[in-house]
């Protein structure tokens, strides 16, 4: 995300108007709902994270303890139980 000024991108009355609020303030203006990406769609991590996640429950259907799994992955025992669980219901 960029910063672009308003007084070069909005009609003078519009922002005499915002100004009114939010005078000298940084304001964030949201997507609209059609312009949203979905969490990880611009990036491959949703993608890796699955794998991730796969490569995890098959060490433990192996017989890896969550313990080892956890400092194996870094991650905490919460995270594995929680990853362990999601894939064993997939």
């Amino acid at each position: 995300m960029r910063y672009r000024k308003a007084d070069q991108i909005l009609p003078r009355e519009l922002l005499e108007k915002v100004q009114e609020y939010v005078d000298g303030t940084i304001l964030y203006i949201p997507k609209t709902e059609e312009h949203r990406k979905n969490w990880g769609e611009g990036t491959a991590t949703r993608e890796e994270l699955s794998i991730r996640n796969a490569r995890i429950y098959s060490d433990y259907l192996a017989g890896e303890s969550m313990r080892d799994l956890s400092l194996k992955y870094f991650l905490s025992l919460k995270s594995i139980q929680r990853i362990i669980g999601q894939e064993k219901k997939m």
